[in-house]
């Protein structure tokens, strides 16, 4: 008899996120979770696996029968300093400032919680990918900033849009700089279910 596949459900809203799942050819649901994450951890690989539990739980424990949660969470840091979403657009001039001309890294932590028949498994990985920027100009900044498509993102930037003219090179995971390390989360779900036709 043929096993029956397991629901997918990425407790993420990032658009991003559904854009690279759905690449692949994952058949899959959002719900993301709504729960306020709250970390202690400052090391920042434990950082991330901890607020992509905190959200995988978050939704697990509201579904019934057999499934596995995707939760994720991307941070940028640079000399130790993680840099989140910014708060307005002072804020994100201050962290392009800090980043143009120099590298810096961005961490994304994923954790996978599967049911199947009552037994839970979880497993939780990161991947970090080094970035380089070019140096910029204030006007080059202010120009970024203007577009908008900083405000929602982590260190102020999108590697995948506009922002991508400034971008020297990276060393690792670019999929993994969008916010979900595509390549690694798919050898994880196939130890636990085929996801794609």
């Amino acid at each position: 008899m043929m096993k029956k596949k397991k629901r997918i459900i990425l407790a993420s809203a990032s658009p991003r996120r559904r854009e690279l799942l759905a690449q692949v050819g994952v058949e899959f649901e959002v719900i993301p979770s709504t729960e306020e994450e709250i970390c202690e951890e400052k090391e920042p690989s434990r950082l991330v696996e901890t607020l992509a539990l905190q959200k995988a739980e978050a939704v697990a424990k509201t579904l019934t029968g057999d499934y596995i949660v995707i939760g994720a969470d991307t941070i940028v840091t640079k000399d130790g300093a993680v840099l989140g979403k910014p708060v307005d657009k002072e804020n994100a001039y201050q962290m392009l400032h800090t980043l143009q001309g120099t590298f810096h890294q961005v961490c994304s932590g994923v954790a996978l919680i599967c049911q199947e028949q009552g037994e839970i498994k979880k497993k939780q990985f990161h991947v970090m990918t080094e970035v380089e920027v070019l140096p910029m100009t204030k006007q080059q900044i202010l120009a970024y900033i203007g577009t908008g498509d900083c405000m929602d993102k982590a260190g102020s930037y999108g590697i995948q849009g506009c922002f991508a003219e400034h971008i020297k090179g990276i060393r690792g995971d670019y999929y993994n700089v969008v916010g979900l390390p595509v390549s690694r989360l798919m050898q994880e779900l196939r130890k636990w279910e085929e996801p794609c036709c």
